[in-house]
């Protein structure tokens, strides 16, 4: 990535930072094994250079699985733009990513951490007059998501998997973790609704390692299997996880993901060592984005396939990771619906929709800030 490694060293000059609440109402109530959710209450980050360029930012606030809340996240951001905006001397954009890091250690505040990396980046990028998509390795600029079915009845989720058959997805994600025979009627009526589409599990911590494997068995049974299981067990259940792992590939080739059980590069490294999963997701919000490609260079070099999602964002986030996601090119699953979730967009530009295809142009901005 050598585009980035020369973003990284051009020098620039913050003149002006802030955050700002950023509440959007999803469509309709999202269920998951772990929580119910209503609205994304995450915080936008605007990042203004000297020399006028601007960058954006998001940080999501999603308890439990970032550790803040949104009044904590926004007070956190204006105390690094704060910062930001003090430094009256021009430096790398290493160097100032080096001091929010500083101010933004540990798994806490990793949310907020980047989203003020995206803003700083994403201003640099525009600074020298390069895409984030070029910025990131150049290797396309479109990217095709998947699209998630929460945890509804069968009857909704027939419904659902009809709709995005219609609109050209052809991978559908489905919430599951709450009861096994619940779960296993909505997989039958999607299957039902779209017979062509590739299913992938997420069952957010929501099951035992003894239930997971039943499901799997179950769905071989019926001819249903997903070609991902992401996160079958609690995040804390290093065994569960790896006998899940290693049955559900031995057994029925299936590859299971780590998300939750992966907040760092400690976590992806054990993951890596004792073989506890096939795919690592990918999430800027849960390991900052320069955490996150660490992350992403290490697991290619072990040999590790590669997933991208997102935690309830808008396009200004996931703008960033489909940028991402689309100049390195090396991800094999790709999760960043989150957008089609809301009730409604109030920030412009970032990419082109067509069904599931996103094509980019230039960076998502808020409408008005």
């Amino acid at each position: 990535m050598s585009a980035l490694v020369n973003l990284l060293n051009v020098t620039v000059n913050v003149q002006n930072a802030q955050g700002r609440p950023l509440n959007i109402p999803f469509s309709d109530s999202i269920s998951i094994a772990n929580s119910m959710l209503l609205k994304a209450e995450n915080v936008a980050i605007r990042v203004e250079l000297t020399n006028g360029s601007v960058g954006w930012g998001e940080a999501p606030t999603l308890r439990p699985i970032t550790a803040e809340d949104q009044s904590l996240a926004l007070a956190k951001v204006t105390e690094v733009c704060d910062m930001l905006a003090k430094i009256d001397t021009e430096m790398p954009l290493s160097s100032l990513l080096s001091e929010v890091g500083r101010i933004l250690q540990g798994h806490k505040f990793v949310s907020v951490r980047a989203g003020v990396e995206m803003a700083l980046i994403d201003a640099v990028a525009n600074m020298i007059g390069v895409p984030l998509w070029r910025v990131f390795g150049g290797v396309s600029n479109t990217i095709s998501t998947d699209i998630t079915i929460p945890i509804v009845s069968s009857a909704k989720a027939y419904q659902l998997a009809s709709d995005y058959q219609t609109k050209g997805f052809k991978t559908l994600k489905l919430k599951v973790g709450k009861n096994l025979n619940s779960d296993i009627e909505m997989l039958r009526a999607v299957r039902r609704a779209h017979p062509d589409c590739s299913l992938i599990l997420d069952a957010n911590e929501g099951y035992s390692s003894s239930e997971a494997i039943q499901v799997l068995q179950t769905l071989h049974e019926m001819k249903l299997l997903p070609v991902l299981f992401e996160q079958p067990v609690h995040s804390s259940d290093w065994e569960g996880l790896g006998q899940v792992t290693k049955i559900a590939k031995e057994k029925y080739g299936v590859s299971v993901a780590a998300d939750e059980s992966c907040r760092g590069l400690d976590d992806a490294k054990m993951i890596i060592e004792r073989n506890l999963a096939d795919v690592i997701n990918i999430k800027m919000a849960k390991l900052g984005v320069l955490g996150a490609i660490e992350i992403i260079e290490l697991a290619k070099a072990s040999g590790l396939e590669l997933m991208i999602g997102g935690m309830a964002e808008s396009r200004l986030a996931v703008g960033f990771s489909g940028h991402l996601a689309a100049g390195l090119g090396c991800f094999k699953y790709i999760d960043l619906d989150s957008p089609f979730h809301l009730s409604e967009d109030p920030v412009l530009d970032g990419y082109e929709v067509s069904g599931p295809v996103y094509e980019f142009t230039n960076k998502a901005v808020l409408s008005a800030m």
